[in-house]
């Protein structure tokens, strides 16, 4: 019988058991240069500040990029390669895994009316998206096709597809950099001609709107930090030039522009986590100037509509922190009356007004639950009775529609439409996608909780196969992001089911920073409340391990950008709960980050972090858990790190300056890997081939990491 007890087991020096299990390559050494800051009365001293580069003008390249910095970053992209190249095998088999299901699609048209129809699907072999539009008469018309508007191009993005309110034009924005400053097309679907209506610099998320004539354009316009900052219009079918229509001077607001359900307006929203402002340009007066509806106001925040003859707000108002709906008067657009009152606790998500019912989508138990609101007042609640599954409401519906499309989704149920009628709440599957050999009974989804140190019930969505023996523990990936209020949706994934086909577990920690449980939660994970964000992902760990479901031998922490924050600041205060840590584009030197005024994110987030160059409390709560400045000498886990050469969001010197930190701390000998991307920024290129590559990369090394603590036990 092996001896199993650690104090009498034989032991393995670290360095030994490290180059019998990992490739025998050594790290690049990052020099540490002094570089001591003064903040607030308190000093700190950033050794690696040298990695950071902006270039005066243009996207950073590797071949712009100073000549020592470049000669780390090359040596980084080598001696990942050396690391993780024995892992390829392994990658093979769960890429082939998501590889070897092939999409089959079948979806009805948008709810029954005459005219065009618009949907979505995804190109036989690429996966990538075909925007196509159905004629109730028959006919089909292929709008854009992703895999061909990307090809001979090393990078493509395109979002914020929609077609004009008269139906000739169809709009999108796309990148072909990866910095996230898009030029947007416009296809004439009179003549098939499609051209470039804004070159550059434009902002692609939310930035860009038909006009209720169809005539114009409004667009959002990025500035030389990236920041979306002016609102201009542009005539759809005219070479001149751009009007400019809003410039906002306030770097703490974010922008976005749509028109009003019914499309008696364009509405310019300007917002940050605690503050908006909404200004209307009324339909048929397209060349005024937008007017503003109420000010900005320090702690509220709204957004507004259009339904049953009038304007309606969603708002925190009134102390509705999980907002409320308002009749706003027509005479001075003043609020009269609640259509839907704040419930603590119940958040409402979003609203789409139809002609004849107010559809809303709220989160109840923690769970998505739609509500159809009748003119009289009745109201039609729309549940499911499953642990856990995401509902989601498409653009662009139409106004006059007697069924409001809905998109179902689990883990491991691929989306399905279904279409809801307004009147009664009747359910109706139109379509689903389906893929080859997938069989969604196969699996078990639940829905746990776990206890914080504070007392706090901490949800886990937990993804498993059902024919697993539940008595023996399992390698478990355990993933999270809790910040700006973003909940963690367990939407359908092909990696994760990929992941759990090999005979593993996939778990969700719905930590606080997040909106899974309301504002409250939200804000119990900003600020100097952050670390519970990181103490909520710790006890969701080990509350696994007490159900039997894994060990901390077996357990990888995951995250992505601010979930890279989460799962590094957690294994900076408990190395030892991880095998492994896989942090993509993560944000970890974010004292650093938020110290630095001209970032383009910065003023906007800091009702979210703090203000450390004003606020000695922020500047010491982040100080405290930024983990960049936070690695102890301890016995790291593996840890692996992406980043975008391109990425003005989370830079590539964050993830490259927590690594030298924690190679120079960690006493395991364990890699601590770069994995740079020159070519992308902060997301990859939107091709389906790209992000199974990369997720297979992440489980292989995931599995590779369990397969070496498990030796080292």
């Amino acid at each position: 019988m092996p001896n199993t007890d650690p104090k009498t087991a034989p032991q393995t020096d670290p360095e030994t058991a490290r180059k019998s299990i990992w490739p025998d390559v050594s790290a690049p050494v990052a020099p540490r240069e002094d570089k001591f800051i003064e903040q607030l009365g308190r000093m700190r001293n950033d050794a690696y500040a040298w990695m950071k580069f902006v270039p005066e003008t243009g996207t950073r390249t590797l071949e712009n990029l100073p000549p020592r910095l470049r000669d780390h970053l090359q040596a980084e992209r080598s001696y990942a390669q050396h690391m993780l190249e024995p892992l390829d095998a392994a990658a093979d088999v769960f890429y082939r895994s998501m590889l070897g299901h092939a999409l089959h699609s079948e979806r009805a048209p948008a709810a029954a009316l005459s005219g065009w129809a618009y949907t979505v699907e995804q190109s036989a072999g690429t996966g990538q998206k075909v925007f196509v539009r159905r004629h109730s008469d028959g006919r089909v018309q292929t709008l854009v096709d992703e895999a061909e508007r990307a090809q001979g191009h090393a990078y493509y993005r395109a979002t914020d597809h929609q077609h004009s309110p008269d139906d000739r034009y169809f709009a999108w924005a796309e990148d072909l950099i990866g910095n996230d400053r898009h030029r947007i097309c416009v296809l004439d679907t009179q003549t098939g001609l499609s051209r470039v209506i804004v070159p550059e610099d434009a902002f692609g998320y939310g930035g860009l709107t038909f006009s209720p004539s169809s005539q114009n354009l409004f667009w959002i316009w990025r500035d030389a930090h990236s920041r979306p900052s002016r609102l201009y219009r542009s005539a759809v079918d005219a070479g001149s030039d751009a009007v400019l229509v809003h410039e906002e001077h306030d770097p703490a607001l974010f922008m976005r522009v749509a028109r009003t359900a019914a499309d008696g307006f364009v509405a310019l929203s300007l917002f940050g986590p605690d503050t908006s402002e909404v200004r209307l340009i009324t339909a048929g007066d397209e060349l005024a100037p937008a007017r503003v509806l109420r000010p900005r106001e320090r702690g509220i925040r709204y957004e507004v509509n259009e339904w049953d003859g009038g304007l309606i707000a969603l708002t925190n108002a009134d102390g509705a922190t999980d907002r409320q709906i308002l009749r706003l008067a027509p005479s001075d657009l003043q609020p009269t009356h609640a259509l839907t009152p704040h419930r603590l606790g119940v958040p409402i998500i979003t609203v789409m007004p139809f002609a004849t019912t107010l559809v809303r989508l709220e989160r109840f138990d923690g769970l998505h639950r739609l509500v159809l609101l009748q003119p009289g007042g009745e109201e039609i609640p729309i549940v499911f009775d499953e642990p856990s599954y995401v509902l989601e409401l498409p653009p662009a519906q139409r106004w006059d529609a007697s069924h409001v499309r809905v998109v179902h989704q689990t883990l491991a149920q691929p989306p399905r439409w279904l279409d809801v009628r307004l009147c009664d709440g009747e359910i109706t599957e139109v379509g689903r996608d389906s893929w080859s050999g997938l069989v969604p009974d196969h699996y078990r989804i639940e829905r746990l909780v776990a206890v914080a140190d504070d007392g706090a019930s901490v949800p886990i969505t937990v993804l498993s196969r059902k024919d697993m023996d539940g008595q023996i523990p399992r390698p478990m990936l355990l993933t999270g992001y809790g910040a700006y209020g973003i909940a963690y949706e367990p939407v359908f994934s092909l990696p994760a089911l990929a992941w759990v086909d090999a005979g593993y577990r996939y778990a969700i920690a719905h930590v606080r920073g997040g909106s899974e449980k309301g504002h409250d939660w939200y804000q119990g994970g900003c600020r100097e409340n952050k670390r519970n964000s990181m103490t909520d992902f710790i006890a969701c760990a080990r509350q696994l391990e007490q159900l039997g479901y894994t060990t901390r031998s077996q357990t990888v922490a995951y995250g992505v950008s601010a979930g890279g924050l989460l799962v590094c600041g957690a294994a900076n205060m408990q190395p030892a709960q991880w095998a492994g840590v896989i942090a993509q584009v993560p944000f970890v030197d974010m004292l650093n980050t938020m110290s630095d005024a001209n970032h383009p994110l910065v003023p906007l987030l800091r009702p979210d972090w703090g203000d450390p160059l004003a606020d000695p409390v922020a500047y010491d709560a982040m100080a405290a858990i930024s983990p960049y400045e936070n690695v102890p000498m301890a016995a790291y886990p593996p840890v692996l790190c992406t980043a975008g050469l391109k990425d003005d969001r989370v830079p590539y010197w964050e993830p490259a300056k927590l690594l030298a930190n924690i190679r120079r701390q960690s006493t395991s000998g364990a890699p601590a890997v770069l994995l740079l991307n020159p070519e992308s920024g902060h997301q990859e290129s939107d091709q389906q081939e790209h992000l199974f590559m990369q997720a297979a990369r992440f489980w292989a090394f995931a599995q590779h990491c369990v397969q070496v603590a498990a030796k080292q036990v």
